[in-house]
């Protein structure tokens, strides 16, 4: 049997709880689905942020404005973007036709894109939505669960424009525009890469979130 077909999942949103029935094994219907609706739910927040991390995803560490979640043997890798937001920027992302999977997302007012590229045998997905990214290595039987995820987590996140422009006045964001810019997809600079930790810190992680799991 196929592992993944038809799956009834709950979204509670603030009009009602309303039951969505997601095909997961496509990822174009998962992607207008989930973005497609005003998700207002959340359980995390951050500094002028805040989102909705999923059952069964485990938030592990914050740095700045990268936060590192983990589900089913997958590092998730947040990057929250308050000055593409604060300009209010947009995306200006080309689809790639090389790519195992390219998409440009303009939903419910917010742009993006989805990429998936396959590297060394695993695939790389990297989710760019609403002034949010998430980057992830999974082996292919997990791309479907990892875009699932990730639509959730990006497009329930809210920002605290009073806070995000407290910071931008504070110069709290001095020097890190030139860092890192999540919608400039010319620039494939892999040593910028989220996905590059140190190896001693990513098992001690993997750890600790096994662990947690356990005591569940």
């Amino acid at each position: 049997m196929k592992k993944l077909i038809w799956i009834m999942l709950t979204v509670v949103f603030l009009s009602g709880c309303t039951v969505v029935r997601i095909d997961t094994a496509s990822i174009d219907n998962t992607i207008n689905v989930i973005l497609s609706k005003n998700n207002t739910l959340y359980n995390r927040v951050g500094k002028g942020y805040k989102y909705y991390v999923p059952r069964g995803v485990t938030y592990i560490d914050t740095n700045e404005l990268n936060e590192k979640l983990y589900s089913n043997g997958t590092y998730y890798y947040l990057y929250i973007d308050a000055i593409r937001y604060y300009h209010k920027a947009k995306s200006n992302y080309q689809e790639n036709p090389d790519a195992y999977y390219s998409r440009a997302l303009n939903m419910n007012g917010k742009t993006g894109y989805l990429e998936i590229n396959e590297m060394d045998g695993k695939y790389l997905i990297e989710f760019m939505y609403n002034y949010s990214k998430i980057e992830a290595l999974v082996d292919k039987q997990d791309i479907n669960e990892t875009v699932l995820n990730a639509s959730y987590i990006l497009s329930t996140v809210k920002f605290n424009h009073n806070v995000i422009k407290l910071m931008m006045n504070e110069n709290s964001f001095v020097n890190k525009e030139e860092k890192y810019d999540i919608f400039d997809t010319t620039k494939k600079d892999t040593d910028n890469n989220f996905l590059q930790y140190d190896e001693e810190e990513a098992k001690r992680l993997e750890a600790e979130a096994k662990k947690n799991e356990e005591v569940k």
